[in-house]
């Protein structure tokens, strides 16, 4: 008797999407961040304005860094469709600074050993799509989200309103869901192998690490 060679059963099954495999990727990075003791003082009010204007000045140095990777990857066509202008936060930063300490604030303002760790890396990467989108995706998507809540404990602990925690303002963005959807669709959409999607979480991983550290090096600086 004969038998009819049984065919593999393919997996119909889509592929996670990155955006859920990031979130899924990322989630104790992610709550270890928010569970720092720098993060704690923030929210709670008990951090003076000093540390909230140290935060700032380490803020602009990433981001000094990412958008500068971002523009690079415009320059040379390979960013996916995954670079915002709505989202460039170095100019707003630039404005609280000036606010909180005035004109000269760049002579008043230093980077701080972790800070300038999470730079040199997103310098050396930043280039590579996978692992901009890995960085962008942990700060912007943040920054849309969690950060909302931030900036609303912020301005009612220091008293400040608007000039001051303009980090956490996106003028250009009028609703912040749906450009959070099109954002995941854009990075679900990255014509990336396994190889580099195990990359990109693997890289996201890192940069939560990364901004771990430098809440850490914030505490020591602030006796925290």
């Amino acid at each position: 008797m004969t038998t009819t060679p049984t065919e593999p059963v393919l997996d119909a099954a889509p592929a996670t999407p990155l955006s859920a495999a990031l979130r899924a990727g990322t989630r104790q990075d992610h709550e270890d961040a928010e569970r720092s003791v720098f993060v704690e003082h923030l929210v709670g009010g008990s951090l003076p304005l000093a540390g909230y204007v140290d935060l700032a000045a380490q803020q602009h140095a990433v981001y000094t860094a990412l958008e500068a990777a971002g523009d690079r990857l415009v320059a040379a066509g390979t960013h996916g469709d995954l670079v915002f202008p709505e989202l460039v936060r170095v100019p707003a930063i630039e404005a609280d600074l000036t606010h909180l300490l005035g004109e000269d604030w760049r002579t008043r303002v230093r980077v701080l050993p972790a800070t300038a760790a999470y730079v040199a890396r997103l310098a050396a990467v930043g280039d590579d799509l996978p692992h901009y989108a890995a960085h962008a995706y942990t700060r912007y998507l943040g920054d849309l989200s969690g950060g909302q809540v931030l900036q609303r404990m912020i301005a009612r602990h220091h008293g400040l309103s608007g000039a001051g925690v303009s980090f956490y303002d996106f003028p250009q963005i009028h609703r912040l869901k749906p450009f959070k959807d099109v954002y995941r669709e854009r990075l679900d959409a990255l014509d990336l192998d396994a190889g580099q999607r195990a990359a990109v979480v693997a890289e996201a991983r890192l940069a939560f690490r990364l901004n771990r550290a430098m809440f850490a090096d914030l505490a020591a600086a602030h006796g925290l």
